[in-house]
């Protein structure tokens, strides 16, 4: 079997980047949209009639589009760097170009947050990440979301599915800043 070495910045290994990327978002459930920050490194093996296996290793960085938006990675706006989660997928796909497959045999990603001290060191005044589980923050979420629903036209009131990020900063006192999803309810407006 031979691998071959191709260049990261190839047309052919970019491509192969793309779509392993965008097969990895379509599988995941939970979290943030990964976005491609470079392709670390990559093997090819050039399979007998056509098509090619991909080894893939990218780093990533999530961006501000949950996964159950279902948009590309590339329509999704990177995170600002201290609040990026970041970390790297390794993959492996199939292209077969002639025949228009693309198939994702496996991937696995590890992923992290910045730590705070480096938050901190940058910024001194931002916002900390925070688990999203703590009631302070469900809280949050369930009064902006009631503001929503007071102020919005929809026919249906909305409640907080779960709280998806949160981060707290001291400004005068504590401010809570969150991130969450909703789900319609069958609680009419009207009455």
């Amino acid at each position: 079997a031979v691998l071959l070495s191709p260049s990261c910045d190839g047309r052919a290994v970019e491509e192969a980047a793309d779509l392993a990327l965008h097969h990895i978002n379509a599988h995941r459930r939970e979290g943030y949209v990964l976005r491609l920050y470079r392709i670390f490194s990559v093997r090819e093996h050039p399979q007998e009639i056509t098509g090619s296996v991909f080894y893939l290793v990218l780093d990533v960085v999530d961006t501000e589009c949950h996964v159950l938006s279902k948009k590309p990675w590339k329509d999704c706006p990177a995170r600002p760097a201290h609040a990026a989660v970041y970390g790297q997928c390794k993959a492996i796909i199939y292209i077969n170009q002639a025949r228009n497959i693309a198939h994702l045999s496996t991937y696995e990603c590890t992923l992290q947050q910045v730590p705070p001290r480096y938050v901190w060191r940058v910024c001194p005044d931002c916002p900390v990440d925070d688990c999203p589980t703590e009631p302070k923050y469900l809280e949050a979420a369930a009064q902006s979301l009631a503001k929503f629903n007071q102020q919005s036209e929809q026919p249906r009131y909305f409640s907080v599915l779960s709280v998806t990020r949160a981060s707290m900063q001291w400004v005068v006192g504590p401010a809570y800043f969150v991130e969450f999803l909703i789900q319609e309810t069958s609680c009419s407006k009207t009455d």
